[in-house]
């Protein structure tokens, strides 16, 4: 089947598309009800986030459009110590799209949501003149328990940073897809529920949790200082980073540093607890290759900044990505 402008009309061809593809991946009971909205059980303080998903090629080493969705969801909601529980999407579909691409995508959207522990209780299909491309759209609704309380400002003079694994991967990926460029790097879109849930049932203070995505760890690291007024500095010798990353790095001529990622995080932690939540990463499914990369020290008259001892000794400031991070990575 070959999606057409039929398949959004709210028609009969819609149905079909619906009942074909989505209402088979996604199935559970509160879905099932088809309604206008779900109404699902919960109390307590409640997380909420929303994201869009364009990124080409939808399909790449590692995963594709629809398990991207899910994981940068749920990942956003996590790292706020939420529980992830309830998942919309919204499929906008160009015309001439294969539905036998559609169906992976959805599939790979319902994999990794059962992964994920959450339920896609609620969706919209649109179809648009194009030429077979597909975009995604999802809300994310989690429950914070109580007593939790991680935010960007938490972050404190005497804290480390903790990465929880290979700098760069989704990023290598996905620009290599683009430029037919052959090696092994795979994406490393992952949903971080374990990790999360390790810290904070094992008694990690945990001040911020913020996931490495787009503009890479330098992006992220330079925003949280600025938001905590505080110093960070990092050591280039310990980010972790794939051998064929590297390699991809210096040939293209890339800095890992802001280098995206789908399935990483950092954590700030009190330097007492740095061993403690390490263990408890590395310990947890996908954070095999965790690491200690920095520390949190004074800002300087009131202003946050973000310096990095390079190999040799000498100390880098860094900022935030400045204009457009090529490729669009998710």
């Amino acid at each position: 089947m070959i999606i057409t402008m039929a398949h959004g009309s709210g028609g009969a061809a819609t149905s079909e598309l619906i009942d074909e593809i989505f209402a088979k991946a996604f199935d559970n009971d509160v879905l099932n009800e088809m309604e206008d909205s779900a109404v699902v059980p919960g109390s307590g303080r409640i997380a909420v986030t929303t994201d869009s998903f364009v990124v080409t090629p939808l399909e790449y080493p590692g995963g594709n459009i629809g398990r991207l969705a899910v994981c940068g969801t749920v990942n956003d909601l996590l790292m706020r110590g939420a529980t992830p529980k309830y998942l919309t999407c919204g499929y906008i579909i160009q015309e001439g799209t294969d539905s036998e691409l559609l169906k992976r995508v959805a599939n790979a959207m319902a994999e990794t949501a059962a992964e994920a522990g959450v339920k896609i209780v609620a969706g919209d299909t649109k179809v648009i003149e194009g030429n077979g491309g597909i975009m995604i759209n999802t809300a994310g609704v989690g429950f914070v328990p109580d007593g939790v309380d991680i935010s960007a400002t938490k972050i404190a003079p005497g804290d480390v940073i903790l990465v929880s694994g290979n700098l760069g991967d989704h990023h290598a990926t996905i620009l290599g897809s683009r430029m037919n460029i052959t090696n092994t790097i795979e994406s490393d879109n992952a949903p971080l529920n374990d990790m999360v849930a390790a810290l904070l049932e094992n008694g990690v203070d945990v001040h911020c949790l913020r996931d490495v995505t787009r503009g890479g760890l330098a992006t992220v690291l330079k925003e949280l200082s600025d938001s905590s007024k505080v110093t960070i500095t990092l050591e280039e010798e310990a980010l972790p980073l794939n051998p064929a990353v590297r390699d991809f790095c210096g040939l293209l001529g890339l800095d890992p540093l802001y280098m995206g990622n789908e399935g990483k995080m950092i954590a700030a932690v009190p330097k007492a607890q740095a061993e403690k939540a390490l263990e408890l990463i590395r310990s947890a499914k996908y954070g095999e290759a965790a690491a200690l990369v920095g520390e949190v020290t004074e800002g300087v008259d009131g202003h946050g900044d973000l310096l990095v001892r390079t190999a040799i000794g000498g100390i880098r400031q860094l900022d935030v990505l400045q204009g457009e991070g090529l490729p669009r990575i998710c």
